[in-house]
């Protein structure tokens, strides 16, 4: 039998901690109306008896406190709320926990930005790691030797395992039920759930605001006239020479500032248009395609199915105010 331990942090999010002892625990009831025994013992644990989550809003009981716990097969980290530093601080006492566990053979699962916590016990230096979409920059900043993998729904580091934004927690709780038990059992309970379950990207959620947190203004001025002007058609030669910079510094500070190159920053740009305009008109793909910049359809399609994880008929049919 699997333990399974669910941390309940302080400031949690509420709708992060339910869903792991829930999929678990109706696991082990389909295992037992099929005549089998239940895989997996499930419990809720903590620093304390009882942990306030959100604020305050929310009173969780644990089963035990985590000095408690000698040996455990799964640690479920769910997201914390609020301003991440301040509650991977108030967390901290269990930095020590999680590495003794690890170290011990436990496996340990962030549920998106419970990911802070989990690169705080630095488990995932020179890994690869998945978190919101929207909280890309803070960690990268915050964590800088551990590789965000952008728009990933799941990623799995051999016994280190993390989720992206929101629901995407549910995509690697299933994965982890599959690894468990069975393919079919994780597409019983992704019915039960109603969840899709080989979803493997949050692209099409993401909104792109490009990184201009930073002092470099020739960069700036480039960054805005892209923003605005991204239907035209214009080279780096012209870019650079727009603020007077050598091409090849240009293109080395442009990375630096904005952590894209600029065709990759140009691409995200139109992407962003392209999907604002699929959502708010009824236009055709080939006309937000010239729309946007774009003169090739598969060129187009290639770019936008690389950043959203969905071709642009797909994501039309599924965001079209005509749906």
């Amino acid at each position: 039998m699997k333990h399974i331990s669910i941390y309940v942090p302080q400031r949690a999010v509420m709708e992060a901690v339910s869903p792991s002892y829930r999929l678990f625990t109706t696991a082990n009831e389909f295992l037992q109306a099929a005549g089998e025994p239940p895989s997996f013992a499930v419990e809720f644990v903590g620093l304390e008896r009882q942990v306030k989550a959100q604020d305050g809003e929310y009173l969780i009981p644990t089963g035990r406190l985590i000095q408690e716990i000698e040996q455990t097969d799964l640690i479920i980290i769910p997201a914390l709320y609020g301003d991440l530093t301040e509650a991977v601080a108030l967390n901290r006492a269990a930095i020590p926990w999680i590495q003794q566990q690890y170290e011990r053979g436990s496996e340990v699962a962030s549920l998106c930005v419970g990911a802070f916590l989990l690169a705080e016990t630095g488990l995932l230096n020179d890994r690869k790691c998945s978190t919101h979409w929207a909280y890309y920059q803070e960690f990268s900043e915050k964590y800088p030797e551990v590789e965000v993998v952008d728009g990933a729904i799941i990623t799995d580091e051999g016994h280190l395992y993390s989720s992206g934004g929101a629901n995407s927690l549910w995509n690697l709780l299933l994965y982890l039920l599959e690894k468990y038990t069975s393919r079919d059992m994780a597409i019983l309970a992704a019915k039960y759930f109603a969840i899709d379950i080989d979803r493997n990207s949050q692209g099409a959620f993401t909104i792109f605001n490009g990184q201009k947190d930073h002092k470099d203004h020739e960069i700036q001025e480039v960054q805005n006239y892209l923003e605005n002007h991204y239907e035209e058609k214009t080279t780096i030669d012209d870019l650079a020479e727009m603020v007077a910079i050598s091409r090849r510094t240009f293109e080395r500070r442009f990375k630096s500032a904005t952590n894209n190159t600029v065709i990759e920053y140009l691409q995200r740009v139109r992407v962003e248009a392209a999907k604002r305009c699929f959502e708010s008109s009824r236009k055709n793909v080939n006309e937000v395609m010239y729309d946007v910049g774009y003169s090739d359809t598969k060129s187009f399609r290639d770019v936008f199915k690389k950043i959203t994880g969905l071709t642009p008929v797909e994501y039309r049919n599924k965001y079209s105010k005509e749906n």
